[in-house]
């Protein structure tokens, strides 16, 4: 690794990933480490040039008070103690942290700001190949956002040596297994095996209206589906991941709380028997999204809005149907096309239809018509635990009501949802 590094030691503190992308936004790469780092794990770090034992709240473990080793604080680095025994605790104000964290970095340690995107994926690159050798890799790629990224930094490392897979369950929003194959099989030219399993997933999910069950049957079949194909080919040693540094976070530490656990494309069968490529596993979301510009990804793919894993599948309330399921994609489709128009793509950190399993009355050619009325969903969110409602100017507002009962078949009334999280979730099921 070329970067220099400035360690974060995990004692307690709360705001580890906040001080890490302070550390990054100067232009030094910053890794957070438990506090119990042995001296020979902090000595076969690359390049490190100073470490912060950083304090909190949570520095009470299983009644006992934690504590860095000694010799972690006589390190032959500089060493910052924050919330430690009576030493410096972070100001609030951000300028005053910017000139602390600037003294200490570029001051004491003299760290030099070389982190950046080119030297990420040049030092990627280089891991990568040293990693998987002459060896082959094989990635499942949704389309989303990490799983693209990881596929072109691959593509860039190892070329033909990887196999992507690309499942549409029909759960995709529209367009987007055409963008897959557009960009990666036709631009990149990689490896990519295309699996049409839409007739598969939604036999599966035929009649059953239970969010969890539905999500469970998605996440199942997924992985028959992609262990099916991963059995289909011979050699294949390793699997790409598409972990990022927020997954490997919120999968807890001694001091802190899972948020979520940390999983490998759902579960996959411990028979596969794979060893991990995890590119992009110091990133977070935006600096993956950098990464991909970076490597030349379409805008499209890059700043994709956050989708859930059971896709549209989720936005279809209720028991699936074909049909319903169509006017969910269809109606979506027009939203995001009337967002983007209206200079809201990019503002609004994530928006979509769902379209539940009633109907409603209505007129259509002056006659009475039963059809399904459709939700608009608008947020704006920084960590996706609140969420606030975007104002939408009521005419545009009018204006997609408009065309989505006029093009779209079967609904023939919109609502837009006013409720914030909390009380509500971003998405309906």
């Amino acid at each position: 690794m070329k970067q220099d590094m400035i360690v974060i030691l995990d004692l307690g503190s709360e705001e580890n990933a906040r001080l890490a992308r302070e550390i990054r936004a100067l232009g030094v790469y910053s890794e957070i480490h438990p506090h119990d780092i042995t001296p020979e794990q902090l000595q076969a770090l690359p390049n490190v040039k100073g470490i912060i034992v950083n304090g909190g709240a949570n520095r009470i473990v299983d009644g006992e008070e934690i504590h860095v080793s000694k010799e972690i604080l006589n390190a032959p680095v500089p060493v910052l103690t924050v919330d430690y025994d009576g030493d410096l605790t972070w100001p609030e104000d951000q300028k005053e942290r910017e000139n602390i964290l600037s003294g200490f970095i570029f001051g004491l340690c003299g760290a030099e700001a070389n982190w950046n995107m080119e030297n990420f994926i040049a030092d990627q690159v280089e891991l990568i190949r040293r990693q998987v050798g002459d060896k082959k890799v094989l990635l499942a790629l949704s389309g989303g956002v990490d799983s693209s990224v990881v596929a072109a930094l691959l593509i860039k490392a190892i070329g033909k040596q990887l196999t992507c897979v690309h499942v549409n369950h029909g759960l995709l929003r529209k367009g987007e297994p055409e963008e897959v194959i557009r960009v990666f099989r036709d631009e990149m030219d990689a490896n990519l095996v295309y699996v049409d399993a839409v007739d598969r997933f939604l036999d599966k999910l035929a009649g059953v209206s239970d969010p969890e069950t539905k999500r469970k049957i998605i996440g199942a079949e997924f992985i028959r589906v992609f262990e099916e194909e991963a059995r289909k080919l011979d050699g294949i040693s390793f699997l790409g991941q598409g972990t990022i540094y927020p997954d490997i976070i919120e999968s807890g530490t001694k001091t802190a709380k899972v948020v979520k656990s940390h999983h490998n494309v759902g579960g996959l069968p411990e028979d596969l028997q794979f060893e991990l490529v995890e590119p992009l596993k110091m990133l977070f979301k935006d600096e993956v999204r950098a990464c991909g510009k970076a490597l030349g990804l379409p805008d499209g793919m890059v700043y994709r809005q956050p989708f859930p894993g059971p896709g549209l599948g989720v936005r279809c309330l209720g028991a699936i149907t074909r049909e319903r399921l169509e006017a969910v994609r269809e109606s979506d489709a027009i939203l995001r096309e009337e967002f983007a128009r209206n200079g809201l793509e990019g503002k609004v950190w994530q928006y979509f239809t769902a379209v539940p399993d009633f109907t409603s009355v209505g007129v259509r050619e002056g006659k009475r018509s039963d059809e399904w009325p459709c939700i608009l969903r608008a947020v704006n969110t920084v960590d996706a635990m609140t969420a606030t409602v975007e104002d939408v100017p009521f005419a545009l507002l009018q204006h997609i009501t408009k065309r989505i009962t006029t093009e779209v078949k079967g609904i023939n009334r919109v609502l837009y949802d006013l409720t914030p999280k909390p009380t509500g979730t971003i998405e309906w099921e």
